[in-house]
């Protein structure tokens, strides 16, 4: 790991007040080289697409290995590197500790971690086994409260507790959009919070007026590039030359350039 990609400085980015973190989530080597390459010094993964693009269910523990692969893929890149690893694909504290380690093994400095409305005492003993087996490893707790609950405010603030007790990093509360409520929880947590951007939600700077300290996409930018893809495929269609941004050959190739070379840097190094 050089100094710029290491565990502090993930850390770091989320302690910036009035400048969140917003974290883009790729699916593949190209998405992610993309996104780096318009200056994005952190990305993550998204779970959504990568069992999508294998045809397996999110959010059912069927894409442990191919989180690995995503992973091993991305991990010896120039930028810091964060993984949904959905629950850590085991209701095992011990076999998710192991996947940290297999993770942090090849670059990873970040896991979200999701509790699925499941016993927040197990997601937080998952935690506790995580950081006592890869101290370093930024812990992103997420509970679901908001998103596939009813955003009962007493059982979300439960449930973070027992995670920030537990050695979480931060903690993620995606589906939570209304600004009175993000202020409040800013205010009463201890760790950096943790929003997933919504487009009809607060824009970033008014998140970052809120106190948030990240900001995740999420499987946004996977979900736009498949409608754009079908926009696209419709206009052609219809007789009309597709809209929006597409790049060139030359330039998807010179992504894939750009991962060769570094990891000839990395063996070389």
């Amino acid at each position: 790991m050089t100094a710029e990609r290491t565990p502090a400085s993930f850390a770091g980015l989320h302690h910036r007040p009035g400048e969140p973190l917003l974290l883009p989530n790729a699916w593949d080597h190209a998405s992610a080289a993309a996104l780096a390459a318009r200056g994005f010094r952190a990305i993550a993964t998204t779970s959504l697409a990568v069992a999508a693009a294998v045809g397996l269910p999110d959010g059912a523990a069927a894409t442990r290995e191919h989180t690995l692969a995503l992973a091993l893929t991305l991990g010896s890149e120039p930028y810091l590197l964060s993984v949904d690893a959905e629950d850590g694909f085991s209701d095992d504290p011990d076999e998710v500790a192991e996947l940290a380690v297999e993770l942090w093994a090849v670059g990873v400095v970040g896991i979200n971690l999701e509790d699925g409305l499941g016993p927040s005492g197990r997601h937080a003993a998952k935690i506790t086994a995580v950081k006592a087996a890869v101290p370093g490893l930024f812990v992103n707790a997420r509970t679901d409260t908001y998103w596939s609950g009813d955003g009962d405010e007493r059982d979300t603030l439960r449930r973070l507790d027992a995670y920030q007790e537990a050695g979480a990093d931060g903690v993620f509360v995606p589906g939570l959009s209304d600004p009175r409520r993000i202020a409040s929880l800013v205010r009463y947590l201890g760790v950096p919070l943790n929003v997933l951007y919504a487009p009809a939600g607060p824009a970033v700077p008014h998140l970052a007026d809120l106190g948030v300290r990240r900001v995740s996409l999420g499987s946004l930018l996977y979900r736009r590039a498949l409608g754009a893809a079908l926009d696209a495929v419709a206009d052609i269609a219809a007789g009309r030359a597709p809209a929006g941004t597409t790049p060139s050959y030359a330039e998807v190739r010179a992504l894939e350039r750009s991962v060769s070379a570094s990891r000839s840097a990395n063996s070389s190094g």
